[in-house]
């Protein structure tokens, strides 16, 4: 079975900004179910399981598009990593929503989730993510890591899972002034930069096509200092 990432660069479900992505998402999901009614589990580790968000996914994906949408919580012990494993197996999507990405990845490894998504990414379930949620899959992930803890105003890139074998910068909308000379710094041959309400589609670990409700992906080069954006 094929696999699917489909990374987000950012918007807001709760407005409905990011809802011809959903539309492509909601779609590959309904193709895995088969005959089935499709599930979407909804992982918010990133926003501490916030259920507002949650709550906001639900309205998109079972009022608009009639997936089931279901939650894992792991970050206050609500439930057990048995009772999420069987609810990672049902799922036909993981939708991860964004937040603080380190924090999500620090708490994935703790509860042994990582291994969960992953081993379902590899079983062909769609994985989708926002933000935090995106670019955890790269090997490289700009991330606003520190200025969340008050450590530092500036971003840094941190280690991602490294499914895909690039960086990835989001909310490029936003960030290029920064990322740009961050990327040269830091010797960064290629990213992937995404602006809010704009999407990656990879396809068996390989870029296929980007999507779009707003906002544009780029693919950025940088050989010796020389900055290439390209839109894809």
């Amino acid at each position: 079975m094929d696999k699917y990432i489909i990374a987000i660069g950012g918007g807001e479900i709760k407005s409905k900004t990011t809802l011809k992505i959903d539309e492509y998402v909601a779609a590959l999901a309904k193709k895995h179910a088969g005959d089935m009614r499709a599930t979407a589990l909804f992982v918010g580790t990133a926003s501490h399981d916030s259920m507002p968000y949650f709550n906001s996914f639900r309205k998109t994906y079972t009022s608009v598009f009639d997936i089931k949408a279901d939650v894992a919580l792991m970050v206050y012990g609500e439930m057990n990593m048995e009772h999420i494993a069987e609810k990672v197996a049902r799922a036909d999507c993981i939708y991860i929503g964004g937040g603080d990405t380190v924090y999500m990845l620090e708490k994935w490894k703790e509860t042994g989730f990582d291994k969960l998504i992953l081993e379902a990414y590899n079983r062909g379930t769609i994985i989708c993510g926002l933000s935090a949620g995106a670019i955890c899959w790269f090997k490289e992930m700009y991330t606003d890591y520190e200025i969340m803890r008050g450590t530092s105003s500036e971003y840094v890139m941190k280690k991602g899972f490294g499914v895909l074998d690039k960086a990835m910068c989001p909310h490029y909308n936003e960030r290029r002034a920064d990322f740009l000379p961050t990327m040269i710094r830091e010797n960064i041959a290629e990213a992937y930069c995404v602006e809010n309400d704009a999407a990656l589609v990879f396809k068996n670990d390989v870029f296929e096509r980007s999507l779009t409700s707003g906002g544009k992906a780029y693919k950025v080069t940088n050989v010796g200092g020389e900055i290439t954006e390209t839109e894809i």
